[in-house]
């Protein structure tokens, strides 16, 4: 992750002051995500995650921060916020909005065990019954399907742009009108999952691209984020997350005749960001081909015969 913005002892003293933490012992940058600036902080006793938002405007970033919360006073765990001392979800720090939590400990887990993956699929279908709040975004931003069109303006003749069209075609059909939405995070990636020491449970975060959308789609997208072996898809380890899913939530028929194209879906939409991402907005000659190992996870899905897929349903 790029670094954007350099802190200091004093400028973290003075950020830290306005939510009373007066004692610092250490603080380092941390990896993550491309939007933000992350420093893990050391006080006596307890550590937090520091978060400078890049290139969110201060009420993009209090809308994140209030859906933390909200998240919190309904029972779903994830990143706990911390206010500052006036009550605030945020600051701000050289014009840019800060938002404090606590740090979680444990760690990134790429292979998971059959056990957590139940685990999180129980996560996600809690996700999917909380209400959602009146500021979340009610369209798909990351890797929208009306955004693929986008690739016209940089790369119209490409063979990428030809496949995305083709794509796109597939996966309308099983848009349909009747399948359910919920709150989603819409970005479940091994990468924005915590594990906790034991493998017994993990913590869903980065609620960045959180929005109301097909609840199909989230679990489409964590099966591509989750349950992914190099450019295939581990039916047995799908089988385990839509287990853990339908313990709490029943899948509509509707939504199993959908799931196959939506997980070819998520995986499509990843390769159209990062295409997007590093051949035209942020560019980037050494990832240019980031986005390709996700086209063939789609290609990989979309081989799958109608009824292989389904085994991830059998009990």
């Amino acid at each position: 992750m790029a670094q954007y913005t350099v802190l200091n002892d004093e400028s973290i003293q003075t950020i830290l002051i306005h939510y009373g933490i007066e004692k610092v012992t250490s603080y380092k940058i941390l990896s993550g995500g491309s939007e933000n600036t992350n420093y893990l902080i050391n006080t006596n006793g307890k550590a937090f995650v520091l978060t400078v938002c890049e290139q969110k405007s201060v009420q993009e970033a209090e809308e994140l921060a209030s859906l933390l919360n909200y998240l919190e006073r309904n029972n779903f765990s994830t990143s706990k916020l911390v206010k500052a001392k006036t009550g605030k979800l945020t600051v701000t720090f050289s014009n840019k909005p800060i938002i404090l939590k606590e740090f979680i400990e444990g760690d990134i887990l790429q292979d998971f065990p059959d056990n957590l993956l139940v685990y999180l699929g129980e996560e996600l279908a809690k996700l999917h019954q909380v209400k959602v709040p009146n500021y979340v975004p009610k369209t798909l931003n990351y890797g929208s399907i009306d955004r693929f069109d986008e690739v016209q303006v940089y790369a119209p003749d490409s063979s990428f742009y030809k496949w995305l069209k083709e794509v796109k075609t597939y996966i309308k059909k099983y848009i349909y009108p009747e399948l359910p939405k919920s709150l989603i995070h819409s970005d479940i990636f091994y990468s924005n999952i915590i594990v906790s020491d034991d493998l017994k449970t993990g913590t869903i975060m980065d609620f960045e691209e959180a929005c109301y959308y097909y609840r199909v789609f989230d679990i489409g997208m964590m099966i591509v984020g989750t349950c992914c072996q190099e450019e295939t898809i581990n039916l047995h380890k799908a089988k385990k997350l839509l287990k853990g899913y339908q313990q709490n939530i029943k899948l509509k028929e509707v939504e199993i005749e959908a799931l196959q194209a939506f997980t070819i879906y998520g995986a499509t939409a990843t390769a159209f960001w990062r295409h997007q991402n590093f051949n035209y907005i942020n560019v980037i000659p050494s990832m240019k081909n980031h986005y390709v190992s996700m086209k063939n996870l789609a290609d990989s899905i979309l081989s799958i015969s109608i009824n292989e897929f389904k085994t991830v349903f059998n009990k």
